[in-house]
């Protein structure tokens, strides 16, 4: 992998095949996106203390107010809050995904998180963990059923249980604990998922990569349906206000955060999630019926939205 190699990492057959998937990965979803904004990303390589880098790439356009589709790849001593997760004498990590957050110009355009990732310490410590999920600033319940109908058809594809599963995991993972809501609609969510008896190493990487795949056709229906609609300042305000809930749940709770900062990632990489502009106004009140009312009385747990009426 000339990626890789140029970072000065020595990677194993699957790591090779892994970081290739990502790669390709990385350049679809770019290629995607700018064909829809008439926008090309911006794009920075760099390198990692521990060993490896990555290649960073951010657009700032004119359906995408700010939005980077980041690919990393390093290794490194394993920070203190995995040290539970890991084999006994395991001191390394490598560590390799995509990760990807849009945030859009207009409100009527839902943000968008996906992150596919695969781990493996230098004591036989193997897995992966991934999902996408999506944050509307205005919930339109037949496009959520429309997004969740596509995850679930990517999940159904490996296994019957995964998407249930992976979709509960998502609402509790995406929560704002001190506001006591969701931090959208949700999705799939997974982590530590790890070959067995059942499932070979091969097969769940194929559906990291399956899920990867899936981030177009789940967001640019949903993108082209509202992206030339008009709104109004007070939507505009209404934007920024859903945004600072995003920004709460990443410095707060988000665990990829936390990793990137304590494994002395790129910061800039790391923060790359958070929106140009956000709001917190104090108090912050919506009118009984409005479509500001409606979207906060659909950030709850539980909602199943492909069998909605």
């Amino acid at each position: 992998m000339d990626t890789a190699k140029q970072f000065g990492l020595e990677l194993t057959p699957l790591q090779e095949k892994v970081v290739s998937d990502l790669l390709r990965i990385q350049d679809r979803i770019c290629n995607g996106l700018e064909e829809v904004d008439g926008t090309k990303f911006q794009e920075d390589l760099w390198q990692h203390k521990g060993g490896g880098g990555g290649r960073t790439r951010v657009i700032q356009g004119n359906v995408f107010a700010k939005g980077g589709v980041n690919f990393s790849v390093v290794t490194g001593p394993i920070p203190h809050m995995m040290h539970d997760r890991m084999k006994a004498g395991a001191t390394r990590f490598f560590a390799t995904g995509v990760s990807i957050v849009i945030h859009p110009v207009s409100p009527k355009v839902p943000i968008i998180h996906m992150n596919i990732r695969y781990f493996e310490s230098d004591y036989g410590d193997q897995w992966i963990g991934g999902g996408i999920d999506l944050t509307p600033i205005y919930v339109n319940d037949q496009q959520a059923k429309q997004f969740h109908e596509s995850l679930k058809e990517t999940c159904d594809a490996f296994s019957p249980l995964y998407y249930q599963s992976f979709k509960e995991l998502a609402d509790d993972y995406f929560f704002i604990k001190h506001r006591h809501e969701t931090r959208g609609i949700g999705g799939i969510f997974y982590d530590y998922l790890k070959p067995d008896l059942h499932t070979s190493m091969e097969t769940l990487w194929q559906f990291n990569t399956r899920v990867g795949d899936t981030f177009l056709k789940a967001y640019l229906p949903i993108v082209q349906a509202n992206k030339e609609l008009t709104y109004t300042e007070e939507e505009k305000q209404w934007q920024l206000v859903r945004r600072g809930r995003y920004v709460e749940f990443n410095l707060v709770w988000d665990k990829g955060t936390l990793f990137g900062l304590q494994t002395g990632g790129r910061i800039e990489s790391i923060l790359m999630s958070l929106p140009k502009f956000a709001s917190w106004e104090y108090n912050k009140e919506v009118k009984e019926g409005s479509a500001e009312a409606h979207t906060q009385a659909r950030l709850v747990k539980g909602i199943d939205w492909v069998n909605q009426a």
